[in-house]
C-alpha cells in the first residue's frame, strides 16, 4: 500500500507516570471521600461548591438558560435514540423454559445492573451528546438507579446547562458535578455525598481512561476509550469536500485524534489530502484539527477495495465510513469497526448526535473483541435450573463420575448423596 500522507505513532496512554498519578487520586478519594473530591474540583477546575449532587433548582436554572429550539434539538435527538434503545432492547429474549431432558427445566433471564454512572466528559467542549448517549440507554435497559456526572465549566461551580438539561432529559436519576479520576473514583468506592455504582460508562480523558481501568473489577465499565478515529474506505466515485469534512470533524476532538483515508484512486488521495489544507485555513477550531491532521492523520493508496478492506479490518477503527460506488458489498466485507456509515450521504457525525445509534465506540482497534455502548451493555443474561427428583436421578451419576475424574471429591459427593436420599 502507498503512503500519501504519513502520521506518527500516538504516545502510549497508559504510560507508567499516567498510572502512578492515577492511582494516587484513586487512593485519595477511597481514603479521604468528599474531603478529596472537593479539593480536586477546586484544583482541577477552579469549582468551589460544597454539595456535588446538582438540586432540581439548578437543573430547572439550565433549562432557562436554553433557547426553546436547543430544548428542543435534544428532545428530538433524544427520542431517536431512545426509540434506537428501545427497538434494541425488544431483540434481547428471556428463555423462561427449555428442557434437554425429562424433569429438567434450563432458562436465563436478562436482568439490568441495578445502578450506573453515566460520565459526561466536559473538557475542551460541553459534551452534552453524551448524556443523552448514555442515560438513555441505560434507562431503556432498565437501570433503577442511573447517575451522571460531569466537571463544571472551568472557573464557575456549574456544569454547562445545555449538558444538565440533556441529562435530565436522558431521564438520569441523580446528577453530580465532579469529574476526572477522581469522579470514577467516587462512583467506584462511594463517598459521604456519592454512593457507589455497579457499572461506570462513558469517554474521557487519558486520566478518566486509566481510572476505569484500574477501578474496573471493583465495578464494571464499557471500555477504556482513547483518543476519537475516523477511518474510510473510497473509490474515484468519493467526493474529496465532504471526505475531509468527515476528517476535520473527527481532528478538532483533541490533538491525538486521528483520521485515515484509504483509497483506490491516487487522484482522489491527492484531492482530499489538499482539501483538508484548505478547509484547515477556514476552521474556527483549526489549531486542534491542524495539530491532529499533521501528526496522525493519514492518506494511504490501497491496489484494490479488498486490500482497502483488509486494511480496515486490521485497524479496527472506532468510526469506519464506506465513500465507495457499491458501499453495501464492501460493508458484507467488514467485520471490526464501532460503528459503520455507508456511503457519501452517511455522515459520521450523524452517529455523533441524532441518528439514534451510540456514538460511545471502542477505539484503539478494542473493535475487535467489543462493540460500542448499547442497551446490552447494562443487561445481563443469568441462567437458571431446576430437576425433578427422577431427573436428578438420571443425571447424578454421570456428574458423580465427572467429578471424581477431576479429582474433585466434594463435588462428587454433592452430586452421589442426592442420588443415595430414599
Amino acid at each position: 500500500m502507498k503512503v500519501i500522507k504519513a502520521s506518527k505513532e500516538r504516545p502510549l496512554s497508559a504510560a507508567k507516570d499516567l498510572r502512578a498519578a492515577v492511582g494516587a487520586i484513586i487512593g485519595d478519594v477511597r481514603e479521604k471521600g468528599d474531603e478529596a473530591l472537593l479539593r480536586y474540583n477546586e484544583k482541577f477546575d477552579s469549582c468551589r461548591r460544597s454539595a456535588l449532587r446538582i438540586s432540581k433548582e439548578e437543573i430547572a436554572e439550565a433549562y432557562a438558560q436554553l433557547s426553546k429550539e436547543e430544548i428542543d434539538d435534544i428532545r428530538e435527538a433524544a427520542e431517536n435514540i431512545r426509540g434506537f434503545a428501545a427497538a434494541q432492547r425488544a431483540t434481547l429474549k428471556e428463555l423462561p423454559a427449555y428442557s434437554p431432558k425429562p424433569g429438567i427445566t434450563l432458562g436465563h433471564r436478562i436482568i439490568p445492573v441495578q445502578s450506573c454512572c453515566c460520565y459526561v466528559p466536559g473538557g475542551n467542549y460541553p459534551l452534552y451528546s453524551t448524556a443523552l448517549m448514555l442515560a438513555i440507554p441505560a434507562k431503556a435497559a432498565g437501570v433503577q438507579r442511573v447517575a451522571a456526572c460531569s466537571p463544571a465549566m472551568k472557573g464557575t461551580d456549574k456544569i454547562s446547562p445545555k449538558t444538565l438539561a440533556a441529562m435530565d432529559i436522558a431521564g438520569a436519576d441523580e446528577i453530580y458535578a465532579v469529574g476526572g479520576a477522581q469522579a470514577i473514583a467516587a462512583f467506584c468506592y462511594g463517598t459521604e455525598q456519592i454512593s457507589p455504582v455497579d457499572m461506570i460508562v462513558g469517554p474521557g480523558n487519558s486520566y478518566v481512561a486509566e481510572a476505569k481501568r484500574q477501578c474496573y473489577g471493583q465495578v464494571g465499565i464499557d471500555f477504556a476509550a482513547g483518543p476519537s478515529e475516523l477511518l474510510i474506505i473510497a473509490d474515484g466515485t468519493a467526493d474529496a469536500e465532504i471526505a475531509a469534512a468527515d476528517i476535520l470533524a473527527q481532528s478538532e476532538h483533541d490533538r491525538v485524534a486521528r483520521g485515515i483515508v484509504i483509497t483506490t484512486s491516487e487522484k482522489f488521495a491527492k484531492e482530499v489530502a489538499a482539501e483538508v489544507e484548505r478547509q484547515l485555513d477556514e476552521l474556527p477550531t483549526a489549531e486542534i484539527a491542524r495539530s491532529s491532521w499533521n501528526d496522525y492523520g493519514e492518506v494511504l493508496l490501497a491496489d484494490s477495495l479488498d486490500e482497502a478492506i483488509r486494511a480496515a479490518n486490521d485497524a479496527a477503527p472506532e468510526h469506519l465510513e464506506i465513500q465507495a460506488a457499491d458501499g453495501e458489498k464492501v460493508a458484507e466485507k467488514l467485520y471490526n469497526y464501532g460503528s459503520l456509515f455507508i456511503g457519501g450521504n452517511t455522515a459520521e457525525v450523524f452517529g455523533d448526535y441524532a441518528s439514534g445509534t451510540n456514538h460511545t465506540l471502542p477505539t484503539m482497534r478494542a473493535a475487535r473483541y467489543t462493540g460500542g455502548v448499547w442497551v446490552g451493555t447494562f443487561l445481563k443474561t443469568c441462567t437458571h435450573q431446576s430437576f425433578t427428583a427422577e431427573a436428578m436421578r438420571q443425571l447424578a451419576p454421570l456428574v458423580t463420575r465427572l467429578a471424581r475424574g477431576e479429582g474433585l471429591e466434594g463435588h462428587a459427593r454433592a452430586s452421589e448423596k442426592r442420588f443415595n436420599k430414599k
